[in-house]
């Protein structure tokens, strides 16, 4: 079986470890979203990208979700020593290693995608990890605050701010003129069924959705997604902030209308949800939290199930 699943941070993290663990003979490829990417302190920092790559190798920090384990900040302290900012952004020292290898490559003229695959071959995550593509494209946030209306990274807003501001609008920019990274529209074509994670759907699976041609390459495919709310509330994170920026409801239902029939066959909420109904998408009710491997994996596995049935029942028709 060729599964692809979009990814963004912990979540969907979790989720492909669990997926993994579920379909361990299955060919999952992963298409990473990198509108969260910034450049800091010369370095490119690509959060999501690494923390799905930490996870499945094993180097992540498990309760956190994010960076390396056993991490250590003397870099980062002596940064801050020197007034070299800015402090709000936590690199650790072995995540530093990184970011530097990745921006070397870059400035040798390696296109993410390939820096991506090579910093892959140490880890060995165990699924094709491909970011969304590989033109610069960032989210940024519009908000208003003592200093006025402006637009800041997301980065600043999510990890700063810890989306107290509210945001006016969200935007991807540099989207429109991406185009999706070598092996992402191959590897939709080619899936059986198509994943969505329970990663945030406005600045994870939207961002990736929003690269051309991405979007319509899925809504050929049989698609399957998570929900992220669970009883009108993100499982973890902000993503409530991020929905009503879009003025959506923070809701199982409303994010499967967001994603919207067409590109949406299958949606899994959870059972504090089980009076979901979205016309036109075949919604099942599950427990969705992913409390320790076994419970991720059941999930993962339930998402499979359901698309396959889905799958079947379409080429029946």
């Amino acid at each position: 079986m060729k599964i692809v699943a979009l990814a963004g941070g912990i979540g969907g993290a979790r989720f492909l470890r669990g997926l993994r663990a579920a379909v361990p003979e299955a060919e999952i490829t992963v298409i990473g979203n990198t509108g969260d990417d910034i450049s800091l302190f010369g370095l490119r920092v690509c959060p999501d990208l690494d923390t799905v790559m930490y996870t499945l190798g094993g180097g992540i920090d498990e309760e956190q979700g994010w960076g390396r384990a056993g991490e250590t900040f003397t870099v980062k302290e002596e940064l801050g020593a020197y007034g070299a900012g800015p402090g709000w952004f936590g690199l650790g020292d072995r995540d530093f290693a990184t970011h530097i290898v990745r921006t070397q490559m870059l400035a040798a003229g390696y296109k993410l995608s390939a820096v991506t695959e090579a910093l892959c071959d140490r880890w060995k995550p165990g699924v094709r990890l491909i970011p969304m593509t590989d033109d610069q494209v960032e989210t940024h946030v519009v908000i208003e605050d003592e200093r006025g209306r402006r637009a800041i990274h997301f980065q600043e807003w999510w990890v700063r701010l810890r989306a107290s501001v509210p945001a006016l609008s969200i935007a991807a920019v540099g989207a429109e003129e991406s185009k999706p990274a070598p092996g992402v529209l191959e590897a939709i074509e080619g899936a059986d069924v198509v994943l969505f994670p329970p990663s945030n759907p406005v600045v994870s699976i939207g961002t990736i959705l929003a690269v051309p041609g991405i979007r319509d390459a899925i809504a050929a495919k049989t698609v399957v997604g998570v929900s992220p709310i669970i009883g009108g509330a993100p499982v973890r994170g902000m993503a409530d902030a991020c929905l009503t920026a879009i003025g959506v409801e923070t809701s199982a239902r409303a994010v499967a209308e967001l994603y919207g029939l067409g590109l949406l066959d299958g949606w899994l909420v959870d059972e504090a949800d089980a009076d979901v109904r979205v016309e036109g998408i075949e919604v099942r009710p599950r427990p969705l939290l992913m409390s320790d491997p076994d419970a991720t994996a059941a999930i993962a596995r339930a998402a499979v199930d359901l698309a396959v049935e889905l799958k079947r029942a379409e080429e029946a028709r």
